[in-house]
């Protein structure tokens, strides 16, 4: 029985001991590899860090109501980022302070050229501000500074007694939205766009007429039913025409005195 037992211990210690031994050179070739790897990581990201590829060289287009050089002096490319830290994004983060930019476009040329390309937001209506002075409205309702005061856009009124001027965020989008979505057909005839505090919007018109669309929604019909009564019917001063709902039109007259 001795014999047997020293027999199965002896046939135990090599099973054991090669088990071992095999997961010793896999464990030493992960290591190795992570070793690699890390170092070539790091070297890249040195090497990408050196001067030869930070942005020397930088065109600058679709600038139009901001100056170029202040433009590009607030992106922070004259600064010789290095190429691998330069994005659209982190360049329309630093160009936020410019009304008019909305969003940038960016084309890398390695070693260390940039093209940017600005977009610029698109006035579709004019709005009094809070110092009484007439202000471009953007399609989102945002302030984009100080326009003409004989500017041939449509000017957009919040109708609340709480509000003397246009408030450019948050209440009074409605207006600016349809405004940005005024047809060829008649957007020269529109004088004023008033929203209330309810969301209904009325168009004004040169003429002058109105026509009540009510919230800002089913607005290609709405305008396609605007375009119908202006070439077909005969209005009078005053009169309004509610196109809240486009197949079924009320026209009333002007109120009384």
């Amino acid at each position: 029985m001795s014999r047997t037992n020293a027999s199965g211990s002896n046939a135990a210690g090599p099973a054991n001991s090669s088990g071992r031994s095999g997961f010793a050179p896999l464990t030493k070739v992960l290591v190795s590899l992570g070793v690699t790897v890390t170092v070539l990581v790091l070297a890249g990201q040195w090497a990408l860090h050196q001067s030869f590829f930070e942005v020397q060289h930088v065109s600058l287009s679709g600038v139009r109501h901001e100056s170029t050089a202040q433009v590009l002096a607030a992106s922070g490319l004259n600064n010789h980022p290095a190429m691998i830290d330069v994005s659209a994004t982190s360049i329309e983060k630093n160009l936020e302070i410019f009304p008019w930019i909305d969003s940038v476009s960016l084309s890398k040329h390695w070693p260390n050229s940039v093209i940017v390309t600005v977009h610029e937001s698109e006035a579709v209506a004019v709005a009094f501000g809070p110092r009484h002075v007439l202000d471009y409205v953007d399609s989102q309702g945002r302030n984009l500074g100080r326009a003409p005061l004989k500017m041939n856009l449509p000017t957009l009124r919040y109708d609340d007694a709480t509000k003397a001027t246009w408030p450019f965020v948050g209440v009074g989008r409605s207006a600016a939205l349809v405004a940005s979505e005024l047809p060829k057909a008649f957007a020269s005839q529109v004088s004023v766009i008033t929203e209330d505090s309810h969301g209904s919007v009325t168009l004004k018109m040169t003429t002058p007429v109105s026509f009540v669309l009510g919230p800002p929604t089913q607005l290609q019909a709405k305008f396609i039913a605007v375009a119908s009564v202006i070439a077909h019917s005969t209005l009078g001063v005053g009169d309004v025409v509610n196109v809240t709902v486009p197949d079924e039109l009320a026209v009333t007259g002007p109120a009384p005195s």
